[in-house]
């Protein structure tokens, strides 16, 4: 995980800073915005506060109520001085949007406002990414500006060629894409030699299992049983994990999204083929991460080809309960392996349901999601969990059976990667390594 500063100029493409801010958060990294006063007419400082979880800071005279921390931070005892303390705890500074009349400031030293105080101040790598006016872009002051900041050691992402703000026109100007910028960021990271958040690698060497998304079982040949589960969860476990230093298998089910770098991966569909591909990999593992939404019951006698709906009045459909996964793993498991289930219950007794399961299973570690909200869990970016563990005092109306003492740590609402990081440091502290 990386502590990304962003710097967000007065430009329209401003908005697709928003975009940045979301993919690296949900890629597991720490982000500060600051932004031009400008910027302001395109984008307020609350969705950036929004995404990022942290406040935003727009002048060198306003009080950091964070004193320069990032969240993956504790904040310092003193108030520090917030462009010092900002750039002194980021591992890259992105400048972007970075229009003209920014780049020239910069180009020429510049310290007028926060965001140029920023620049000036960073040891960090500096990452700058331009938005304008084709004419302007392609104006030699802007080139020559450009040029100069390169040389200085600024990365430089392009500007793209395409449609442009002003109604009509078209050229080189638009800003890179957030996938490109966050990339971008992640290499000037790695060049540099890594981030603080990455240096420590408490897991190098050991090996992570992780099951993702939500496994669709077959009606006929086109329609399907299955789950809202998008696989965020797994893929910010496994995320998390690799970056602890673990080398990462994922077992995908149906997931749409991107797999984490570094990670291998092993795509599924079904309950079975879940099963099977969890029993070639598991004995030489030493964390399972169970995140996977496993569906209980199948189709019986699916049909091969497409059910027509004419002439029917009706159709019923016999299910048959499918294999429990992760019970049948729990039976065979080696000692020194460690055990991470996870438990959808709804309501006011998800607690003390979850409780008798990791007791059942015989887990080291269930998390408890409540899906009688609708803000968090299934197919959205935030969670809000309780992790048990077969440890400590009793939680609440949790009683897992046969003197299983349970112990609960509740983590309030935040981003999966957030809500991923608890979770390891639960398995970690189990583990007797943190």
């Amino acid at each position: 995980m990386s502590r990304i500063l962003l710097g967000v100029s007065g430009g329209i493409a401003a908005y697709k800073a928003l975009e940045l801010v979301r993919l690296a958060t949900a890629a597991g990294h720490a982000v500060r915005v600051v932004q031009t006063p400008a910027s302001r007419r395109f984008v307020g400082e609350a969705s950036f506060a929004a995404l990022s979880g942290a406040p935003v800071l727009v002048s060198e005279f306003q009080r950091d109520p964070a004193r320069g921390a990032f969240p993956d931070q504790q904040p310092p005892e003193h108030d520090p001085i917030s462009h010092l303390e900002l750039v002194a705890n980021a591992d890259v500074y992105l400048i972007a949007p970075a229009t003209a009349n920014t780049i020239s400031k910069l180009a020429c030293g510049a310290a007028d406002n926060l965001l140029c105080s920023c620049a000036l101040a960073a040891r960090c790598p500096v990452v700058l990414a331009p938005a304008m006016n084709a004419a302007m872009h392609e104006h030699p002051a802007t080139q020559a500006n450009l040029r100069t900041l390169a040389e200085r050691g600024v990365s430089i992402v392009p500007a793209t060629a395409g449609r442009l703000a002003s109604r009509g026109e078209e050229g080189v100007g638009r800003l890179a894409e957030p996938a490109q910028l966050l990339a971008a960021c992640e290499a000037a990271v790695e060049a540099a030699g890594g981030a603080a958040g990455v240096r420590s690698r408490p897991w190098e060497g050991l090996r992570v299992l992780v099951t993702a998304g939500g496994t669709r079982e077959p009606i006929d040949s086109v329609r399907y049983v299955g789950n809202s589960s998008s696989g965020r969860m797994g893929l910010a476990l496994a995320s998390a994990a690799h970056e602890r230093g673990a080398a990462v298998t994922l077992i995908a089910a149906n997931v749409a999204l991107p797999a984490p770098a570094g990670v291998a991966v092993r795509e599924v569909a079904t309950a079975a083929e879940l099963a099977r591909a969890c029993e070639q990999e598991f004995d030489s593992c030493d964390v399972l991460l169970m995140a996977a939404a496993v569906a209980d019951f199948t189709p019986a006698a699916p049909a091969r080809e497409k059910l027509k709906k004419a002439g029917r009045a009706s159709l019923q459909i016999e299910l048959a309960p499918t294999v429990d996964v992760l019970s049948g793993l729990s039976a065979r498991r080696r000692p020194g392996q460690t055990l991470v289930g996870f438990a959808a219950e709804h309501g006011e007794d998800a607690v003390a349901a979850a409780g008798a399961k990791l007791t059942a299973k015989g887990l080291d570690v269930l998390v408890v999601n409540d899906i009688s909200r609708t803000d968090i869990g299934f197919d959205v970016d935030s969670n809000e969990v309780t992790i048990l563990t077969g440890a400590g005092t009793p939680a609440p109306g949790a009683n897992g059976g046969g003197g299983r003492e349970i112990e609960a740590c509740h983590v309030p609402r935040a981003s999966k990667s957030h809500v991923a990081e608890a979770i390891l440091d639960a398995v970690q502290r189990l583990r007797g390594s943190g």
